[in-house]
């Protein structure tokens, strides 16, 4: 390592991480609270309308879950131009990023309003929950490509070092759907309708805003509006393997579910409170991923190896600590969570064996999350993608081992989290560090 770059410029490349992650936590956590609210609003119409919307939005969340590797593609691709030096190549990256997003949304649109009942059906919905779930799948899909095309166009930010700019448009945005969902739901009575109508036309005034951004900076890097085919291919290329990665995380946590559904239901649902906790803490984990992406894309792009070890040293260390700091607090209140979520006792107890063992896992969380975000900055996308089926793989057995021996609540919940908080993420421990200790994934330059 050279003597410039030594403990003398951490505080440096602390400030640098800290400037992109706060603003990123703030964006992240920006969505789940509007929606919480959002469903507060349609919870108060009934029990039917409550239940249709959940079902909708499994839908939908699903398939914009999916495309997240919108924001993950163009974020490396658009940072490693700009520590090349290369604006006008970083602003034909996130061009041709939104293209895109455009195409495949207005594809998967045309496909939800196509399939919207036979999704809901198969997911078990009949009668009133059947009809507003459709509902609320049909006057959502107008909005799918804005959905889309504010993925792209975050990770283009992102990749321009602005997680700032976001959490701005994320809290406008949000804050401007639940007004829309509130007057549409009770003052134009549209019911569920109303509240994946204002969505949609939240999500639009978004996009819009960063079209108004982003398009004038593309003209300034003099490229045009349209789409460069290979740079349209690339785009493709990298994002199915991102995809291959997202897809085999989600059947990860499916299946998870599925081995707690078939333990019953008490362990369900302290399965249920349990996963809601690791995933408000995933947001804190992953403004660090995010920072790490857009921060190796830019160095690796410059060609400074050297900051890039730096860089990836420094960020795992913090995603350890971070992880040490959330296992023991929340260790400490362990025995306050369930008792927020249910009066019951037998649930309480359940959901605490649950929690001790995500406190255990935390450290180890915390570097999965950050050299996660290391290797997508890196734009090695492929051996994400391998890495996520091996990972899958080996879970399998763990499961079926719950599934096979686990004969009573207590022992379900305890070896459901041990199989995924310690051997799931232990998995992904090992393939994204075996990689990050070796040369392969940093392809200096551009």
């Amino acid at each position: 390592m050279n003597s410039d770059k030594s403990p003398t410029s951490s505080p440096g490349l602390a400030k640098q991480i800290l400037v992109l992650a706060i603003p990123a936590l703030g964006a992240l956590i920006a969505e789940p609270l509007f929606l919480m609210a959002d469903s507060a609003i349609v919870g108060h119409l009934g029990v039917a309308e409550l239940a249709g919307a959940a079902l909708g939005t499994t839908v939908l969340h699903t398939a914009v879950g999916l495309m997240i590797f919108l924001a993950y593609a163009t974020t490396p691709a658009v940072a490693r131009a700009i520590g090349a030096g290369q604006q006008s190549k970083a602003m034909a990256a996130g061009r041709d990023g939104m293209w895109f997003a455009v195409v495949l949304g207005v594809i998967l649109s045309l496909a939800g309003f196509i399939f919207a009942r036979p999704l809901v059906g198969l997911l078990g919905g009949e009668g009133q929950t059947l009809k507003f779930a459709v509902d609320y799948i049909l006057y959502s899909m107008p909005g799918l490509t804005a959905m889309l095309l504010v993925l792209a166009a975050t990770g283009v930010l992102r990749g321009m070092q602005d997680t700032k700019t976001p959490l701005v448009v994320a809290t406008a945005g949000f804050g401007l759907n639940i007004v829309l969902n509130f007057a549409l739901v009770y003052g134009l009575h549209m019911s569920v309708a109303g509240a994946a109508l204002g969505t949609s036309i939240a999500q639009w005034m978004m996009a819009l805003v960063y079209l108004w951004m982003l398009i004038p900076r593309i003209r300034a890097a003099k490229i045009q509006l349209r789409p460069s085919w290979v740079g349209f291919i690339s785009t493709g290329q990298v994002g199915s393997w991102l995809m291959l990665r997202n897809l085999t995380m989600r059947a990860a946590l499916l299946l998870t579910v599925v081995v707690a559904t078939n333990a019953g239901e008490m362990t369900l649902a302290a399965h249920q409170l349990v996963f809601t906790i690791f995933s408000f803490l995933a947001f804190a984990l992953d403004a660090l991923a995010i920072a790490a992406q857009a921060l190796i894309g830019k160095e690796l792009g410059s060609g400074d190896a050297s900051k890039v070890r730096q860089l990836t040293g420094l960020m795992s260390r913090w995603g350890i600590y971070f992880g040490v700091f959330t296992g023991l607090l929340l260790f400490a209140t362990s025995w306050v969570f369930p008792m927020l979520f249910t009066p019951n006792t037998e649930i309480h107890q359940l959901t605490t064996i649950g929690l001790w063992i995500l406190a255990l896992s935390q450290p180890l969380c915390g570097l999965v999350f950050v050299l996660d975000g290391v290797l997508i900055g890196a734009g090695d996308a492929k051996y994400l993608g391998i890495a996520g089926v091996i990972n899958l793989v080996l879970y399998l057995p763990m499961l079926w081992a719950v599934q096979r021996f686990a004969t009573d609540p207590q022992a379900a919940i305890l070896w459901i989290w041990v199989s995924f908080a310690i051997g799931y993420m232990l998995a992904r421990a090992f393939t994204l560090g075996v990689r990050a200790r070796g040369n392969t994934w940093m392809r200096l330059g551009q």
